[in-house]
């Protein structure tokens, strides 16, 4: 279907704008897997399971005029998220206005099902999260561990010292509990970059729930967060032999947060275009 770009040329006794129609590329069917992995960061698979997974919360706006398919919405969120750039710069690649990205991404973003993908252990899960930590790395009794991590955005209109984070760059800090095998089972993502981790933790939902309702497990975080009933810190100096082992059993049952964001971040280096 045809997108619409406005261009405007003036004519000198007539003065109007003309609509000029322009074909909207179709990645689907022009780029290989690894080409869609690169400017969208997922695969044609992954992006027809996205566009059926939504498509009951999207499919009303392909009833306006020159409307967008669930198929063009949800790549033109992915490549917005995927580069993280502005508005017109999507419109320009994906063959339409700055208007229609930006209603493009705020649709898409408040139809995402993240809390029917990510969700803290329930009870069958428990005992299996516990076992994966003792595994990786001989501390018992843990079904979660959490960081926060800094991703980079461009400098925001207002409020932009918020987000200058402690090494001076703009950022939203985000909050990420996972398990052993690294899968992400709590976020935050709203805080600017100056914010602190504990902060964010002690405001944010899952804090609450944690404290009403103590979990049958521990969570493991840095010296960054307070030592809590269900929240396991390291001793900031391991004083015995006993402490000293506690230590590298915690840091390496750890590691599985700290592995999460490498990943993540690795992933960001390895596709931004």
């Amino acid at each position: 279907m045809a997108g619409v770009v406005h261009r405007h040329h003036h004519f000198a006794r007539r003065g109007y704008h003309q609509r000029v129609y322009v074909e909207r590329i179709k990645p689907l069917e022009q780029y290989t897997t690894e080409e869609l992995y690169v400017r969208f960061r997922f695969g044609k698979a992954d992006i027809e399971y996205l566009v059926n997974l939504l498509r009951p919360k999207l499919q009303h706006r392909t009833q306006r005029s020159h409307g967008l398919s669930v198929e063009d919405q949800i790549l033109i969120a992915l490549r917005f998220y995927a580069c993280g750039t502005f508005y017109q710069v999507v419109g320009n690649y994906m063959g339409v206005v700055k208007s229609a990205v930006c209603d493009v991404v705020r649709d898409v973003s408040i139809a995402s099902l993240v809390n029917e993908f990510v969700s803290f252990p329930k009870d069958n899960q428990i005992a299996q999260a516990k076992r994966r930590f003792f595994l990786l790395g001989n501390m018992p009794n843990t079904i979660g561990a959490i960081d926060c991590t800094h991703v980079h955005i461009q400098a925001p209109r207002e409020n932009e010292w918020e987000f200058i984070n402690r090494k001076g760059r703009h950022s939203i800090n985000v909050q990420l509990v996972c398990d052993a095998d690294l899968i992400i089972t709590n976020c935050v993502v709203k805080w600017p970059g100056s914010v602190h981790d504990a902060r964010i933790l002690r405001e944010s939902t899952l804090y609450r729930d944690l404290q009403t309702n103590r979990p049958d497990g521990i969570i493991l975080g840095d010296s960054a967060y307070p030592l809590l009933p269900w929240l396991m810190t390291p001793f900031l100096t391991a004083n015995t032999p006993a402490q000293a082992r506690f230590n590298t059993a915690h840091c390496r049952a750890r590691c599985a947060i700290e592995r999460l964001n490498g990943v993540l971040k690795r992933n960001h280096r390895k596709h931004a275009t």
